[in-house]
């Protein structure tokens, strides 16, 4: 037995076929060598996993495949190719909010969820849209910094 969807990655169509039970963080690193989707708990606890399905932040390590038949996913690798990203990017190097950078991929992409949401988060509403992606190294007040410059900057992007 197995299972077959059809799905959109990273702006192009898609069809994976595999074991029944398979979970997104693993086809997206083993099959798609989308590596950029780091693997940190696999309980759905750190965020390092973080990947967009239809705009919205998930723990691809949570995400059985058999659940996104028509699902529009996004990956790091996929966001980074975007003007939005760039913004992240510059707003992370303003203030040197990478250090190890394990946690980076799903920093941003919650920073990005959010900013689709509302492109001017206050630091709270930041604070609480990262709040489910681990980050040992920085302290997460550089992250916070960093995602207000976005904002700032990327007015008219989000």
């Amino acid at each position: 037995m197995g299972e077959a969807v059809s799905f959109v990655l990273n702006g192009a169509k898609v069809r994976w076929t595999g074991p029944d039970g398979s979970r997104l963080l693993d086809v997206l690193r083993n099959e798609f060598g989308l590596t950029g989707t780091k693997c940190g708990c696999k309980e759905g606890e750190c965020g390092a996993c973080s990947v967009l399905i239809d705009h919205k932040l998930v723990n691809s390590c949570m995400v059985a495949m058999g659940s996104l038949e028509g699902a529009e996913i996004t990956t790091i690798e996929g966001f980074s190719q975007t003007e939005r990203f760039r913004a992240l990017d510059r707003g992370f190097a303003a203030v040197s909010a990478v250090q190890c950078g394990f946690c980076i991929p799903g920093m941003v992409l919650a920073a990005e969820a959010l900013l689709h949401r509302n492109g001017d988060p206050s630091e709270a509403e930041i604070r609480e849209a990262i709040s489910g992606n681990l980050c040992r190294c920085t302290g997460y007040n550089a992250i916070v910094k960093a995602i207000q410059i976005a904002a700032e900057e990327g007015k008219g992007l989000w």
